[in-house]
């Protein structure tokens, strides 16, 4: 099963599959604003794009990748909120 070897349990999910840009980070970006510092979001898409777009979002501060999994075009990103 997809997420398996990750050892960090998210606190959030959020399943985006479906959607494409800019709805999975714009998603992603208003659960995170929800959450408080070290709580973990998952979120689940299927457009490739996001595996670009994501990173982005945590390069723009408060938040970091803590894995990326991708299982028959779906995608599963573990986000820690940090700031």
């Amino acid at each position: 099963m997809l997420g398996e070897g990750s050892t960090t349990s998210p606190t959030h999910r959020l399943d985006v599959i479906g959607f494409f840009c800019p709805v999975p980070v714009s998603e992603a970006k208003k659960a995170i604003a929800g959450m408080d510092i070290g709580q973990v979001l998952e979120v689940w898409a299927d457009d490739p794009e996001t595996v670009h777009d994501m990173p982005l979002l945590a390069h723009r501060g408060g938040v970091e990748i803590l894995s990326v999994e991708e299982h028959a075009g779906e995608y599963r990103f573990l986000i820690e909120v940090t700031q």
